[in-house]
């Protein structure tokens, strides 16, 4: 029974409430949007950039990334999302894992100590380089690591899967964009630049072939750079190229260890949870150690290759549509200051050594 002083009218307006509350509860959750459409776009930019890479010899990651940035708005468009997603997350991953396919434990053997110890100093050098610049141009300390990981493993490659560990809550999606074209490009610049500075040095081809292999980021281009230079060099540059590849998964286990926090931004992670690595650099490793076990047909080696560089093709288009180009705009030249520090960082060490002790 009603109280006679209480109005019908909240009455009224409880039991609305109350219906609005249990809609809200009730309502049938939405499906998920498609992975058609973000996956159709991506395919279409990506195999545009191949066609502009193969007739107009540029990198095909770089095409791939300015395509991206170039059809940005296109994500605007939420149906999009899932399947850019999708492409930026999961086809990265498996094309790291096949990316195992190409390297060998006795390729890495080939290079002897001297030269392997070398290597993993240029290699340092790099991580010193993109840490020194970032923090000159008042970057984080984050993009100094993915600058400096990117350009001492394999280019854009080693970017992605460096930052599936660093994550966007500390490095924003634009800057890594921004990251990545400045590696594309420097990689680019170095493919032209190293072996005409080989051959004013007068380096033999061992030489030629470490400066070239050492220093430049992206893998195709290191091993095509080489062979621009000798044939011999060339031979010499994949096995160095390689041997930095291999590195990829102690290096994203030494960034978890070392450097990242937890993710809540208070204190460290146990040592056991930051020694695990992301599942995809797990089976990368995998995929090293069985094919330094068993004989793999060159045909299947270089199919596995050409399905890697497509997948991440396709997962480097996907990310820089994904970017905010205005905020890329906004961060201007020093956001490339981490990436021009690894760059010379590592040419110059690796020319060192070039010139006096391999």
């Amino acid at each position: 029974m009603a109280s006679p002083y209480e109005d019908p009218r909240d009455r009224y307006a409880g039991d609305l409430f109350g219906e609005m509350a249990l809609a809200e509860t009730t309502t049938a959750p939405r499906p998920a949007a498609p992975l058609f459409p973000g996956l159709a776009i991506c395919a279409i930019a990506s195999i545009a950039a191949a066609w502009l890479s193969e007739h107009y010899g540029m990198p095909i990651i770089l095409m791939g990334l300015l395509l991206g940035l170039a059809l940005n708005f296109i994500a605007a468009d939420p149906r999009t999302h899932r399947g850019l997603d999708f492409a930026s997350r999961t086809f990265l991953r498996i094309g790291i894992v096949i990316l195992g396919t190409q390297v060998t434990f006795a390729q890495i053997g080939m290079l002897g100590l001297l030269p392997f110890v070398a290597l993993l100093a240029v290699m340092a050098s790099a991580f010193a380089g993109g840490l020194l610049g970032a923090r000159m141009a008042g970057q984080s300390r984050e993009s100094g690591l993915l600058s400096g990981g990117a350009t001492a493993i394999c280019g854009a490659s080693a970017a992605l899967a460096l930052y599936g560990v660093i994550g966007k809550d500390r490095l924003s999606q634009a800057q890594f964009a921004l990251s990545l074209v400045g590696i594309a490009l420097a990689s680019a610049l170095a493919m032209s630049f190293y072996p005409l500075l080989a051959d004013a040095l007068a380096l033999n081809d061992r030489q030629a072939g470490f400066l070239i292999g050492a220093s430049i980021h992206d893998v195709a281009q290191a091993i095509g750079g080489g062979y621009a230079y000798s044939d011999a060099a060339g031979s010499y540059a994949t096995i160095v190229k390689l041997a930095r590849v291999a590195m990829l998964a102690p290096l994203v286990a030494l960034v978890s260890l070392l450097f990242l926090r937890g993710s809540g931004g208070g204190e460290a992670q146990p040592i056991w949870r930051r020694l695990a690595l992301p599942w995809f650099i797990t089976a990368f490793l995998a995929v090293v150690i069985l094919n330094s076990l068993i004989s793999v047909p060159p045909v299947l080696t270089e199919s596995a290759l050409t399905v890697s560089k497509t997948l991440l093709l396709l997962a480097v288009t996907a990310t820089a549509m994904r970017s905010r180009m205005d905020l890329i705009m906004q961060m201007g030249w020093r956001a490339l200051m981490p990436v021009l520090g690894a760059t010379i960082a590592s040419l110059v060490v690796a020319l060192l050594f070039a010139l006096f002790v391999i």
